[in-house]
């Protein structure tokens, strides 16, 4: 095995949840993203480098894309070393995959250094032990399409199973306000039971959501943008969140909601020059409230983790 070789991937943010379709649904996006470069060492174990300010931890078993090769490691039969860098571009606690891209991005460009061995699915499965170190649960709907691209569906994730759906033609609109949502805050103010009529309502929105995506029905799509079990409770930890909602849709958005769990916010539009107007709309917000921000204007990102020449 040569020691010295090495690659360089861009992983990209996600969006999960859709709305409706909390740790089922998600699509990876253009911007923002990570870059990561992973090297071969004969030396066995794992070194971790940020070439950014986050101040995130670089030991191998604090650090989720350290714990997600680690995973991988244990898998395989040759004693192997990595050496990663990674210069972080997706906010942590932005509710953007930050954890998932900096795990699935190791995970990746380990499987290629080792001569594509694993299955995307495997792959998936390696980096939701980063997701489990990041908010205490295992959930895939931020690796899933970080691995894949484009729209994925997880049926299950114990067992996995991931249906990969076709990307709507459609552009993303996204602020990122200056506050930090950790997940497993936002999980812990959920609710623990339901009633039924509010289950079958976000069941047909979730069916209609899928089912407008494998159509490019917009319409049906806009129409099952809908979440009444998750987004009532974690729109409370957003500054400005109905506002965003009203004056994206105002300016000609679909419908949109919050980017996993927050505190970013997505809309989608059918033009790049609505999704321009939302994404204005969305500033003239944050900008009256006096808030500090992040806005992207992108599109959905089909092909996942790329490597870079």
């Amino acid at each position: 095995m040569r020691y010295n070789q090495s690659i360089q991937v861009k992983a990209p943010a996600t969006v999960a949840n859709m709305v409706c379709g909390f740790d089922v649904l998600g699509f990876a996006v253009r911007e923002p993203y990570d870059l990561m470069t992973l090297r071969l060492r004969e030396e066995p174990g794992i070194l971790i480098r940020h070439k950014d300010s986050f101040g995130l931890p670089e030991a191998a078993t604090e650090n989720v894309a350290g714990v997600a090769l680690m995973a991988l490691m244990e898998t395989i039969n040759t004693p192997v070393g990595f050496e990663l860098s990674i210069e972080k571009q997706i906010k942590p606690g932005s509710g953007l995959g930050s954890s998932a891209a900096s795990a699935a991005g190791a995970v990746v460009a380990a499987n290629l250094l080792l001569g594509d061995i694993f299955s995307k699915e495997d792959l998936v499965r390696f980096a939701m032990h980063g997701e489990k170190l990041a908010s205490g649960v295992k959930h895939a709907d931020n690796i899933a399409p970080c691995i894949y691209g484009g729209t994925t569906l997880i049926r299950s994730a114990f067992p996995l199973d991931i249906i990969t759906l076709p990307s709507p033609e459609l552009y993303v609109s996204i602020v990122h306000p200056q506050i930090e949502v950790k997940t497993a805050d936002a999980r812990s103010i959920l609710r623990q039971q339901i009633l039924l009529k509010d289950a079958i309502r976000q069941w047909g929105n979730i069916a209609g959501l899928v089912a407008g995506i494998l159509q490019n029905d917009h319409g049906l799509i806009e129409r099952s943008m809908e979440d009444v079990l998750i987004e009532p409770a974690r729109s409370i930890l957003i500054p400005g969140f109905d506002k965003i909602k009203q004056a994206s849709k105002a300016a000609g958005s679909l419908g949109g909601g919050i980017s996993g769990s927050g505190p970013s916010v997505f809309m989608l539009s059918d033009t790049a020059e609505k999704a321009g107007a939302v994404a204005q709309a969305m500033q003239d917000i944050y900008q009256a409230i006096g808030l500090e921000h992040y806005t992207y204007v992108t599109t959905i990102n089909a092909s996942g983790v790329e490597v870079l020449a």
